[in-house]
């Protein structure tokens, strides 16, 4: 971890070890393609054992209220940004145009404020934001993950042919 500094802002700099994220994406459950870039890394999360969609669902939707009262994270459906973390997220689109059930891309960023504070409002450290990741993928596997508002990500699981908000 480096502070950088761009003009009057400050930047905190992070760097992911790729077997720690192999293994936190192994225990989970996931398969996992890392693709390190200057300013972030990108994931491909796969669940080729999952028989079931994961737990990406419309938090609007009021026949996922069970759903929505029990999820740990929130996706912003118009970015795909999940809040209080450093982490965007995509749906992998199948052959057929539509959303892969047990795919979802995933976006480390590796720049962030030096004020940025993940949940319970922990500094940044690579090591928390391993903790976050983890507990972000155990919950794409058991516990679901919200997508809240229309936009770029779709929900997998749930009623996912929701009539329009």
């Amino acid at each position: 971890m480096q502070l950088i500094q761009a003009g009057k802002h400050q930047l905190v700099s992070l760097e992911f070890d790729a077997d720690l994220l192999r293994q936190g994406a192994q225990e989970t459950g996931f398969e996992i393609r890392i693709d390190d870039q200057p300013r972030v890394t990108n994931v491909i999360l796969k669940a080729r054992e999952r028989d079931t969609p994961l737990l990406l669902f419309d938090a609007a939707d009021p026949a996922n209220a069970g759903w929505f009262s029990r999820c740990m994270f929130y996706v912003d459906g118009r970015t795909g940004a999940v809040l209080q973390t450093p982490f965007i997220v995509a749906n992998q689109i199948d052959v057929k145009g539509r959303p892969n059930p047990k795919t979802l891309s995933l976006q480390i960023l590796k720049e962030l404020p030096q004020h940025f504070r993940l949940p319970g409002r922990q500094p940044l450290a690579e090591k928390a934001i391993y903790a976050v990741l983890y507990n972000f993928m155990n919950a794409l596997q058991k516990v679901g993950v919200g997508v809240c508002g229309v936009g770029s990500v779709r929900a997998l699981a749930g009623r996912i042919d929701a009539p329009a908000r």
